[in-house]
């Protein structure tokens, strides 16, 4: 949690609303492995992290309800009622959309104030888009006591996200937000919604994620385009989702089913098994199994499911011929954002500093460079 930034969204109310507010701080996350699993039904390996969406907010007498980016220098005011999504809305769909879906539930929402910021670097694949909606469904259903419980919320959050912002998105980013535990991460059984936690000790290295600041204009389309392909393949194979599929039945309707479409199905079908090696590796407190499992993850993703890039594969490519990194794959939707490496404690600034170098070199633009810790999900901060 940033207190910083709790502070600054607090003082921004205060001066503008000229009352006290109710404060909740949603994390961001990451996922360790997993990619493209959640939306079938499969396993995937997220964890909270310590940056995130700080929300100020508080009842309101007007009848307007007013909602304050801090970030962006922006205030959009808006009725509760008839809440429709705005055609290039931005943050603001998200804010009404989850609005709109408490209403669906049949729950009252009164107007309201409210300022937000956030420090999740934008476009980098850490869901800064499910830790607003968290904050807002969390903030709203403590204001008006809506009596929803956590996994109640983090339905709204992500119809929110299907029904506003247009993305097809699975559980999981609004799951790790929500549910994040202190230096653990959730091995998510996607389908029953339920995650068993993880504590995970790094040994001598710890994690960095490079932002290659790139978001190539696929990624909303292609996105929507892999979800159809994973339901096709499930169609059929009559089985409800890729989860289910194996290697050996995958390969039985070879010839109905373009390459193409096979490639994607079957990194589907690996990276779950992956996802269960994974566990099987913190178990065995085998930290470089960890790291291996990362790059096989990159593997597929770039060459079956290709979701990668030019960029991120450069960064892939740059850990693998460094001795002191053990692990590294993009991580997120794709087509631009992070990538998450393991990486030696006593090495990590010497490798940030060289590969920070040799993106420039390569690319003409700058990478970010941060560390995370892993953390506790949405709360009120006291």
């Amino acid at each position: 949690m940033n207190k910083k930034l709790i502070k600054e969204v607090k003082r921004s109310f205060k001066s503008q609303f000229k009352t006290d507010s109710l404060i909740v701080f949603s994390p961001g996350r990451i996922n360790l492995i997993g990619e493209h699993t959640d939306y079938n039904d499969g396993f995937a390996f997220p964890a909270a992290i310590n940056k995130g969406i700080a929300l100020a907010i508080s009842k309101s007498d007007s009848n307007v309800s007013k909602a304050c980016a801090l970030n962006k220098n922006e205030i959009y005011e808006f009725n509760t009622e008839n809440i429709k999504a705005l055609e290039d809305g931005g943050w603001r769909n998200y804010v009404l959309g989850v609005v709109a879906e408490l209403q669906m539930l049949g729950k009252h929402v009164g107007n309201f104030n409210s300022v937000f910021a956030g420090n999740i670097p934008g476009g980098a694949g850490m869901s800064s888009s499910a830790a607003l909606e968290n904050s807002f469904a969390y903030g709203l259903n403590e204001l008006f006591e809506l009596g929803l419980s956590k996994h109640e919320m983090i339905l709204v959050s992500q119809k929110a996200e299907h029904n506003f912002a247009g993305v097809k998105c699975g559980i999981m980013d609004q799951y790790a937000s929500m549910f994040g535990i202190k230096n653990s991460a959730l091995l998510l059984d996607c389908r029953t919604v339920e995650s068993q936690p993880y504590k995970i000790d790094f040994k001598d290295y710890k994690l960095m994620l490079i932002n290659s600041n790139v978001k190539h204009d696929l990624s909303e389309s292609a996105y929507n385009n892999r979800r159809e392909v994973c339901e096709k393949v499930s169609e059929l194979l009559q089985i409800d989702a890729l989860r289910d599929a194996s290697k050996e039945e995958l390969d039985g309707i070879i010839g109905d089913i373009s390459v193409v479409d096979y490639q994607k199905a079957l990194y589907v079908i690996n990276e779950n098994n992956r996802v269960q090696q994974f566990s099987e590796a913190i178990k065995k407190d085998d930290i470089e199994a960890l790291g291996d499992l990362l790059y096989q993850s990159h593997e597929g993703l770039r060459k079956n499911y290709k979701v990668s890039c030019d960029e991120l594969d450069f960064l892939v490519d740059r850990a693998k011929e460094n001795p002191h990194v053990i692990g590294s794959r993009m991580m997120g939707g794709g087509f631009g954002g992070c990538t998450i490496s393991l990486v030696k404690k006593n090495e990590f600034k010497k490798f940030k500093k060289e590969v920070s170098k040799k993106f420039r070199a390569a690319f003409e633009k700058d990478c970010s460079v941060y560390s995370v810790k892993l953390s506790q999900g949405t709360q009120v901060v006291k």
